[in-house]
């Protein structure tokens, strides 16, 4: 039971990270290959002021998504001048600096060696130590970041982010400050990414670099595009479908050295699959160009 409401969690987890990366990509076209990076400085951030300042997870969680908030404002100015295969790049170099400053900054992360000891989340002195306590603050997390995404995309705001989408050239001639609106949602994504990465840190009470690799980046880009971009529902279908079914291998039998390179095959055979045959996604109402 408990490792059924541990997947459950980290699905909960990966919905947050998919829905912050679908406003980003889906629902204004804009390529992030680098999104992880966010959850990474949320997640080593809220760990660490826990640790070493003893404050709290609650605390360290806002500053944390504060933080990644700021670089997704970093971030989001290459946006102004690059589109398409170019700001991929730029996203992607971004998430390889982060990445490399946690696995080489030794003196502040311990590097490879990892964080350990971190203490859980905590309600009014009460460890929430029981999964199942840990998997309510995941569902209302994740309402939360549902919620505040669904209002922001069924908007005046949402809509016009949908036209920078669609032809940005349309949006600037009618007087749209694209520029502006680009940042905005760097910022929010970046946010509720942050959020994401310091849920994790506290679940799981240890985090290295290998947590926040590139191919993790890759790995939430596959759940927005599986699922379908554009489309808060298929953020919820992606990341539930691509982390519960690989769980399913281990009731195999398999030893990990086949399971995991059997796991990554499906993965591509179903997103090959699945390109040929609806781009768009599972419920998606944007095909990316």
């Amino acid at each position: 039971m408990e490792y059924f409401l541990h997947i459950l969690i980290i699905s909960g987890i990966y919905i947050i990270l998919t829905l912050s990366l679908n406003l980003i990509l889906g629902y204004t076209g804009l390529p992030a290959l680098g999104h992880i990076a966010f959850a990474c400085v949320g997640a080593y951030t809220s760990s660490l002021l826990a640790l070493n300042y003893g404050i709290s997870p609650w605390i360290g969680l806002l500053i944390g998504a504060c933080l990644a908030s700021l670089l997704g404002l970093i971030i989001g100015f290459p946006s102004m001048r690059l589109k398409g295969d170019y700001l991929a790049l730029a996203t992607f170099g971004f998430g390889v600096i982060v990445y490399s400053v946690s696995k080489n900054w030794v003196d502040l992360t311990r590097g490879p060696m990892g964080l350990p000891g971190i203490p859980k989340f905590n309600i009014f002195g009460f460890e929430l130590q029981p999964v199942w306590t840990y998997l309510i603050l995941v569902i209302a997390f994740v309402a939360v970041t549902a919620f505040v995404i669904n209002r922001i995309v069924d908007s005046p705001f949402g809509r016009i982010l949908r036209s920078i989408r669609d032809d940005e050239v349309a949006s600037l001639s009618i007087g749209t400050n694209i520029n502006k609106y680009k940042l905005i949602v760097f910022v929010v994504g970046a946010f509720f990414a942050g959020i994401a990465g310091s849920l994790y840190a506290h679940y799981i009470t240890f985090i290295d670099p290998s947590s926040f690799t590139v191919m993790e980046s890759i790995a939430v880009l596959l759940m927005v595009v599986f699922g379908g971009m554009g489309n808060i529902k298929g953020s919820f279908i992606g990341a539930l479908i691509l982390v519960i079914f690989p769980e399913m291998l281990r009731f195999l039998g398999m030893p990990s050295s086949i399971a995991a390179p059997l796991r990554q095959m499906i993965y591509g055979l179903l997103l090959i699959i699945l390109m040929i045959k609806r781009p768009q996604g599972i419920v998606g109402e944007y095909r990316f160009k």
